[in-house]
């Protein structure tokens, strides 16, 4: 929403203040920030056990969590910064991609507060968002600014992608999208197989856990090369996902063919009444987070061995493609970020890698890794120094992409 705004406070301001908000998916947070790169306050509202009892995140049930939470985790986000509204520059939101209406609730509430304030509002997109929030901790370190271009890898529930990015001379970011998946997310892949195997939602953490008492050389996974779609000309399909044929390496993901491998390991090898019996004993629990040890006591050698090379051939395929990207387009460093950038696997492997090739590498701290708003109020602070403001038609893009292809 493009509104007035006393251009000469914002050009001598560096201290200004950004209210993010972000409700793309199934958590609805809000963040002060202070000139992108300190975080005031970060408050998360989860619906993590909500959604656990369905195995997965409920679009209906998603949208009305966030209209219960939106107010109310914007005002302890400013009671934990100790501001006042009057106190904010500009409103950040998340405009996608993500789930439409829970991204619509995000978006009314910070049009309309910015609106009422007198504020310029700022769309960010949610893909940027999990890219600056490890600048933005690189920053409050006061570690000295990573040479670019950087290489971004963004991992989480729903996207698997690599970016080059830059930064021009006026601040601003430009992406390039280098990689990305074909079908399932890594972190897809993850809650898939947890699901085949009997365990609980999200997947990621129970997998990374339990992977550390099995041998991660058991089982032989392996990842086809991915075929490129011919292209015909005058003819476009840019909803397919299979990226079409350009000269040169490439370097996309897909993790629909490991689930699917999994699937046939579990039925081979007679595991399905292992894996009922795994999921009754879960249930029986009644707790949305149960012990791990007691999970790990309802899992045999052979499913933890099944676990442990799950993981060690995903974390092995989006290393090689990572530094593979990083070595072709001459990357200066790595950025990783998403939700799987807590994973203890990858950021262990992935950092000796890089420290192997004397290349920096950085990660979020695990409370950044996840979806939250602080990532987003730090994303706006270059936008909000080059008056890109959004528009008073901002609405919801669940596909919105970030930067070229």
């Amino acid at each position: 929403m493009a509104l007035p705004y006393d251009k000469e406070m914002r050009d001598h301001n560096r201290t200004a203040l950004i209210l993010g908000i972000e409700s793309s998916c199934d958590e609805t947070a809000a963040a002060v920030v202070r000139a992108g790169s300190e975080a005031l306050s970060n408050v998360v509202a989860s619906q993590m056990s909500l959604h656990a009892n369905y195995g997965g995140v409920v679009p209906e049930l998603a949208s009305r969590e966030h209209l219960r939470n939106v107010v109310p985790v914007v005002r302890e986000a400013m009671a934990q910064a100790a501001v006042s509204f009057d106190d904010l520059a500009a409103i950040a939101v998340t405009e996608g991609p993500g789930l439409a209406g829970a991204l619509l609730v995000g978006i009314t509430y910070a049009k309309a507060l910015a609106f009422g304030l007198g504020k310029p509002l700022i769309g960010v997109n949610h893909l940027e968002g999990h890219i600056h929030a490890v600048l933005m901790e690189t920053r409050q370190r006061s570690e000295a600014a990573m040479e670019l271009p950087l290489l971004a890898l963004v991992v989480s529930g729903g996207h698997t992608h690599l970016y080059l990015a830059q930064q021009g001379e006026q601040g601003a970011w430009s992406y390039r999208n280098v990689g990305r998946t074909v079908d399932d997310a890594a972190g897809e892949a993850y809650d898939k197989v947890a699901k085949l195997l009997g365990l609980g939602y999200p997947g990621g953490p129970w997998i990374d856990a339990l992977a550390r008492r099995g041998n991660p050389r058991a089982v032989t996974f392996n990842f086809a090369q991915i075929k490129s779609r011919p292209h015909r000309e005058g003819i476009s399909i840019p909803n397919k996902k299979t990226p079409l044929s350009t000269s040169g390496p490439g370097f996309d993901f897909s993790f629909s063919g490991i689930k699917t491998a999994v699937l046939r390991y579990i039925e081979t090898h007679d595991m399905r009444q292992s894996v009922e019996a795994r999921r009754k004993a879960i249930a029986a629990m009644g707790d949305a987070k149960p012990d791990i040890d007691a999970v790990a006591a309802l899992c045999d050698a052979q499913t933890l061995d099944l676990i442990a090379s799950f993981q060690y051939a995903v974390v092995g395929n989006l290393l090689r493609q990572t530094f593979a990207a990083a070595e072709s387009f001459g990357a200066r460093g790595i950025v990783v970020s998403g939700g799987v950038a807590a994973n203890s696997e990858l950021r262990r492997r992935l950092q000796a890698e890089a420290d192997r090739r004397g290349l920096p590498i950085a990660f979020p701290s695990l409370a950044l890794s996840t979806d939250n708003a602080a990532m987003i109020a730090a994303a706006a602070w270059p936008k909000f120094l080059a008056e890109d403001f959004a528009p008073e038609d901002l609405a919801a893009t669940p596909q919105l992409r970030l930067g070229q292809s």
